[in-house]
């Protein structure tokens, strides 16, 4: 199978609300030779308040959010969907991306009604760069060199660990200098630790997961909060009855008879304890999954003897009443998910049905003037919002001078007010950055900065008047 890697810079970090400004792509065979490689930017959304501090990271200036002669929104996620869609079936994979550019290219392809889930179906899979360096780094160890902060913590950042690597990144957060920078160290697991590359990629495959989990009575799962590693010797107890994507494993450092007699109460209080006894593995997120003989040393059931552990997984396994209320009640130490008023973040609500995505597909292919009327068509009333905002950002002329001037208004509102603490960033929020970020920037990061504040004051200006005629 083919790999992907991609890279994104943004106008922020906040996956609902930002917006991608470049994204860059390098794909290649099965041995990580290059095959192809694709790059393209965005110019600004009226919508969207680029942050001070995002853009200072990635140096672009004013003069190119605005450039006209980039590519609209509309037509770089065109470009993405067409391209991805052409290197399928492959592995796509980022740097910390299962966290955030997976989720704002989602939003992108989402906010400009095409397949959302363009990375993990129609064969496609993912995985996360930044988790197979951790994982080098435990279960290889010498793979990778790994730079050291000043309290001696391991750093995976890519800026820090692909020049600690023998590459050069003086392009960081450039989006192809990124992807260049991933794929450079992915290579080196590839050719120092294949075993281990092969075990990583194996589990991109939902269906390997499944298989493996389903027929491995005791494994290791392993994760990383805070660049810390863990890891849990566990059983398999069963699908996730809200995500059938997620498998739920038993803790087996656990004793499960101790659960058994606990009225349904008191075991959901014991489920949320720490640490847990139930946890989930994505099993269309590349998790980190091996056998318990090759689990690292510090894993939670370390100590405990062989026999202990196999008769605590055959007495789960002979007890589907336990596993079925274990399954049951994690469900509900989640905390529930709240709706949004606000349609980007309903994304994740429902699926679109299969006549919508239909409809979706032609509102491709047919002319501005006849996408109006289809969004009609659409059941789907994230869709039908998206899509009337879609063709008022590419086509205002398409309506009414009144509605033209309605949603003008509702812009303004929407990025000059901040009450009611709104999740996106407001003109007057990204003028409080930028004066906190001037007060300690010096040379050209301090011209940038005003460039950038000047822009705001004279966005949030425009905004009030509009609003006060």
């Amino acid at each position: 199978m083919s790999f992907v890697f991609y890279d994104t810079e943004t106008t922020g970090t906040n996956v609902a609300f930002d917006q991608i400004l470049q994204l860059a792509a390098i794909k290649t065979d099965s041995d990580l030779l290059e095959l192809d490689r694709f790059e393209i930017r965005s110019r600004l959304l009226s919508y969207i308040v680029p942050s001070p501090d995002a853009m200072q990271v990635t140096g672009l200036t004013v003069d190119i959010l605005t450039n006209p002669q980039l590519p609209s929104h509309y037509a770089m996620a065109r470009a993405i969907y067409e391209k991805f869609r052409s290197w399928r079936p492959a592995i796509f994979i980022g740097y910390n991306s299962l966290s955030f550019d997976e989720h704002l290219l989602r939003q992108t392809l989402y906010q400009t009604l095409h397949g959302a889930y363009l990375t993990n179906t129609n064969g496609n899979c993912r995985a996360d760069a930044l988790r197979f360096m951790q994982a080098a780094a435990i279960f290889a160890p010498g793979t990778l060199s790994i730079p050291l902060d000043e309290n001696g913590n391991s750093v995976f950042k890519l800026d820090k660990l692909a020049p600690a690597n023998g590459f050069n990144h003086a392009s960081a957060h450039d989006a192809l200098g990124d992807a260049e920078a991933t794929l450079h160290l992915c290579r080196l697991v590839f050719e120092r630790a294949p075993e281990l590359w092969s075990s990583l990629v194996q589990f991109t495959q939902k269906a390997a997961v499944v298989d493996f989990v389903s027929n491995e009575p005791l494994f290791s799962v392993t994760d990383f909060f805070a660049n810390r590693a863990y890891s849990w010797g566990v059983t398999f107890i069963g699908q996730s009855p809200e995500i059938a994507s997620d498998l739920l494993v038993f803790d087996l450092c656990h004793d499960p008879v101790e659960f058994a007699s606990l009225p349904d109460e008191d075991l959901l209080a014991r489920l949320n304890q720490l640490p847990k006894p139930v946890r989930r593995v994505r099993s269309n997120a590349a998790p980190i999954i091996r056998r318990l003989e090759d689990a690292p040393s510090f894993v939670s059931t370390a100590g405990l003897p062989s026999d202990v552990l196999e008769e605590r997984v055959r007495y789960l396994q002979e007890n589907e009443q336990l596993r079925a209320r274990l399954r049951t009640l994690f469900v509900q130490t989640r905390p529930p998910r709240e709706p949004s008023a606000h349609v980007e973040e309903q994304i994740y609500e429902k699926f679109c049905s299969r006549a919508d995505e239909d409809a979706m597909d032609r509102f491709h292919t047919i002319t501005w003037e006849e996408r109006l009327p289809l969004l009609q068509s659409i059941a789907d009333d994230r869709l039908r919002k998206l899509g009337k905002r879609l063709i008022f950002i590419e086509r205002p002329d398409l309506f009414s001078e009144a509605e033209r001037a309605a949603m003008n208004i509702a812009i303004a509102r929407r990025l000059s007010s901040d009450e009611d603490r709104p999740p996106w960033k407001t003109w007057g929020q990204a003028l409080l950055e930028a004066d906190d970020l001037l007060a300690q920037a010096i040379g050209d990061a301090s011209v940038r900065l005003k460039q950038h504040r000047a822009y705001l004051a004279a966005q949030l200006e425009n905004a009030r008047q509009l609003l006060r005629s």
